[in-house]
């Protein structure tokens, strides 16, 4: 998902737009609505979008002045104007697109293509840059990067209890008890972590044996952590988990 945030003057505006993304572009959601540009600066610091649609005239201040006053640009911007003029300055600005009000749906969905196609670059040179550090810090402890909602983390794979999936997204639960939540499904994690001690004991279930501390043969069979978490072990998994834990 693309996460943005929608900021213009009018209220109407904002519904008008947000409609349009429910409708047109669904892999957008959209996390935070303003129609000042004070409130999207304290918005956009604190949520770190991937994305933002901004107006340009707005009476506290102007959206290029809104974006000046930024100290870091992680995100994607699509310019939302009533005047075409400004076209030139958007660009000045690399802006992913500027869409002219009142919104074309096609140049709607083009510039959330765009956008799109820019953001997931920003991610796999994250991935990238992760996979060279641990090339570069063999002897040191190992780390993943999680994209969770507002940042991404580098966790010591050594400090993450378990993986807990649900539909097309997946839990980490942390030695810390913070717990992190990633919009990807769990087998992507699966092969990534088999080989720093982790066991898949079950379709929903992701385990670092350092913190199993038994198997429970009672109600059907389970793993017994050491923050006493009960974790099913299915049917199908049984001899590869019992044979994985013996080998610990």
């Amino acid at each position: 998902m693309i996460r943005a945030i929608l900021v213009d003057d009018e209220q109407n505006n904002i519904d008008n737009l947000r409609k349009l993304l429910e409708k047109y572009c669904p892999e957008v959601a959209v996390i935070s609505m303003t129609t000042s540009a004070i409130d999207g600066k304290r918005m956009i610091t604190e949520q770190k979008p991937d994305l933002i649609f901004l107006d340009i005239q707005m009476p506290d201040k102007n959206g290029f002045e809104l974006l000046k006053s930024l100290n870091s640009y992680s995100f994607e911007v699509i310019f939302v104007t009533a005047f075409d003029k400004y076209g030139i300055q958007a660009v000045k600005f690399s802006a992913i697109d500027y869409l002219l009000k009142p919104i074309n749906i096609e140049e709607l969905k083009s510039a959330v293509n765009k956008a799109a196609e820019k953001i997931v670059q920003k991610k796999q040179n994250y991935q990238l840059e992760n996979l060279l550090r641990l090339l570069q810090q063999q002897r040191e402890e190992h780390r993943i990067a999680i994209p969770a909602a507002k940042e991404i983390r580098f966790v010591k794979t050594q400090d993450i209890i378990r993986c807990e999936s649900s539909n097309n997204y997946t839990t980490f639960f942390l030695n810390s008890g913070e717990k992190l939540i990633v919009s990807k499904p769990i087998y992507e994690y699966e092969e990534l972590l088999s080989d720093y001690g982790f066991i898949r004991c079950h379709q929903s279930h992701l385990v670092n044996k350092k913190f199993v501390r038994s198997i429970v043969k009672e109600d059907g069979g389970y793993l017994l952590l050491e923050d006493n978490e009960q974790i099913p072990v299915s049917r199908q998994k049984k001899e590869e988990v019992k044979n994985s834990l013996s080998k610990k």
